[in-house]
This record gives C-alpha cells, sequence and structure tokens, in this order.
C-alpha cells in the first residue's frame, strides 16, 4: 500500500537538499506577477540528479495507476512538463504528446505536439502547480482537439484555494506527490526555519496575493 505522507515528505527532503525549492521569508523572492513569496521553486533541478529522478517518475506512475487507471496517452505542459511527462510515458509504455504555452507562429501553428488521436484518454503532467492557470490551459487545448483528459499529475503544489476552485471548475481533477504544508512541515522538523517563521509561511499559502504587502 503507498503510503502518502511518506512520498510528501520524501519528495520535501530532496527537493530542499538539491535546492530545487528555496525558504526565504525573511528575505522574500518576487514572481512574475509581482507577488512577494517566501518559497522559490525550480524542480527542472530534479532532472540532473538520477536518483530522485527517477523516485519521481516511479511515484508518478503509480500515482497515475492508482487514481486514472487505464491510460492511453501522457500529455506534458511546457516547458517544466515536458521532461517528466517523457519519463513517465517511457515507463508506462505509452505516447507522449506536450502541450505549448502558445501555438507556434510559423508553421503549422501548432499548440499541441505530437499525434493526437481524438477519443484517447490523457493523464497531463506538470511539474508544479500554483493558480493553476497554465495547467488548465493546456487540459482545454486538450479538450478542444477531441482528447478526454482523466486529470493531471504534478511533483508539486503550494496549496492554494484558487488553484482547487480553478480545478474543480474546470471538472478536472489533480494529484500531486508532495504540497506546500508537507514542505513547512518538514523544514519545521528538522530545524531549516525558525520557529517564528512558520506562522509567515503559513500565512502566505492563504492569501499569497497580499501577504508581504
Amino acid at each position: 500500500m503507498v503510503n502518502q505522507l511518506e512520498i510528501e515528505q520524501k519528495i520535501a527532503e530532496s527537493l530542499l537538499q538539491i535546492k530545487a525549492i528555496k525558504l526565504q521569508p525573511s528575505n522574500p523572492f518576487t514572481w512574475a506577477s509581482g507577488w512577494k513569496s517566501p518559497i522559490y521553486c525550480d524542480n527542472r533541478i530534479t532532472l540532473s540528479h538520477p536518483g530522485i529522478r527517477t523516485y519521481i517518475r516511479q511515484k508518478l506512475t503509480v500515482l497515475i495507476q492508482d487514481q486514472f487507471g487505464t491510460v492511453d496517452c501522457i500529455a506534458g505542459v511546457a516547458t517544466a512538463g515536458i521532461p517528466q511527462g517523457v519519463l513517465v510515458a517511457q515507463e508506462l509504455g505509452l505516447p507522449f504528446i506536450y502541450v505549448r504555452a502558445k501555438a507556434k507562429e510559423h508553421g503549422t501553428g501548432s499548440l499541441i505536439e505530437g499525434e493526437v488521436v481524438k477519443g484517447q484518454r490523457v493523464v497531463v503532467i506538470e511539474d508544479l502547480i500554483s493558480t493553476g492557470k497554465s495547467s488548465l490551459q493546456a487540459v482545454h487545448a486538450l479538450r478542444d482537439a477531441g482528447c478526454v483528459v482523466a486529470g493531471l499529475a504534478a511533483i508539486f503544489t503550494y496549496g492554494f484555494e484558487k488553484a482547487d476552485e480553478s480545478f474543480k471548475e474546470a471538472k478536472c481533477p489533480y494529484f500531486t506527490l508532495s504540497n506546500y504544508s508537507a514542505l513547512i512541515s518538514y523544514a519545521a522538523e528538522h530545524q531549516m526555519i525558525k520557529p517564528e517563521d512558520l506562522k509567515l509561511l503559513e500565512d502566505w499559502r492563504i492569501k499569497p496575493e497580499t501577504w508581504g504587502k
């Protein structure tokens, strides 16, 4: 039986260890949206660490089999979801396609790259869920192309209420290997953050758009 808590903690540990995730509550980052953030996440760094990369591939594969059953194709979300999706598709022995952030401005003008078969049951792979906007753009593009999107699987989520609401509205279930709450719990337990920073970090997840302003 899969121990979800164990997986959440292991992923959190790995992402912190290789600095794919950095926590700086007293010196926050600024996102492109203008939001202040105590966390920076770049899961592409996992690709440079074979052991962690393999663990993520294996656990995403199990998650897909457990939550979605039989699927016909894996779709990655450009750009960081592409390599993770390829690894999972290879593990499952399935076709792979990916969804661009916007249609090509030359050639065929494709938004989806790879062979799209109408009616095929697809699981979308993403590296990170923040508000869910870019992930759901990919979901809608696949649906418009005639695919049946079973749902989405990702490595990590910030756990924003906005994302939960958006996925629910889109009728797209999503599952992740780890999440922000598991991460700060692990960081606190292992003295990676000060006890007084814990509330700051928890407040950010609840109201990220006004945090630090």
